[in-house]
């Protein structure tokens, strides 16, 4: 069996074999292209499935982003809903980029771009952030990982992240809590918002600057 530690490495090595896959996404049934060597290549995998279940719908615009985008199942959900919004779906697998942008092109997705980390400006900011964080890369890199994307919620935006429950859900919590508390002491709250088939939902929300 095929390590799956090539879906998060910018190169998955093997022959790209591209597929057709029918998904709903915003309420549309659309048909978009997934590939060998990408993460859950036979559509919306379950965790996915039990974030898009539970957060509320996104706000009419702002800028949002979605970490570990793939092939771009949470991003052009956001697009879709919110087209006045600025999505950035952020991936390191070149192939799940060039699928993620084609997908965007296939069911008019305009608003949605899909970058590298290191392609997104340091100043950027976020009102929304959506997640379903590639936890099998390892504690050590989903911490520098997290680290990197939630400080940089915008004052009033929210972070939702989906983690299964027997991956350490629950004493990534109270990292993520503390990460932030160092970062910006008083600003961010961290709380679980639903368990879903096993799945937690947590969000991250940060405090609105102060109007006086």
């Amino acid at each position: 069996m095929t390590s799956p530690a090539h879906y998060f490495s910018p190169d998955p090595g093997t022959p790209e074999r591209r597929r057709r896959v029918d998904v709903e996404l915003a309420g549309r049934r659309v048909t978009l292209q997934t590939a060998n060597g990408v993460f859950s290549p036979d559509g919306i995998d379950k965790g996915t499935s039990a974030l898009l279940s539970a957060v509320p719908a996104p706000p009419a615009r702002g800028a949002f982003l979605d970490v570990g985008a793939g092939w771009g199942p949470l991003a052009l959900t956001l697009a879709l809903a919110s087209p006045e919004a600025e999505v950035t779906g952020v991936e390191v697998n070149e192939r799940s980029l060039a699928l993620a942008r084609d997908n965007a092109a296939a069911v008019g997705a305009q608003n949605a771009r899909f970058l590298t980390p290191e392609q997104v400006p340091d100043d950027a900011r976020f009102d929304l952030i959506w997640s379903n964080p590639p936890i099998r890369i390892g504690k050590a890199a989903l911490h520098d990982l997290l680290a990197q994307w939630l400080p940089r919620l915008a004052p009033g935006g929210e972070a939702w992240l989906v983690v299964q429950k027997n991956l350490g859900a629950d004493s990534l919590l109270p990292w993520i809590a503390g990460m932030l508390q160092e970062q910006a002491p008083g600003e961010f709250t961290a709380t679980r918002a639903a368990t879903v088939k096993g799945f937690r939902i947590l969000r991250i929300s940060r405090a609105a600057e102060s109007s006086s």
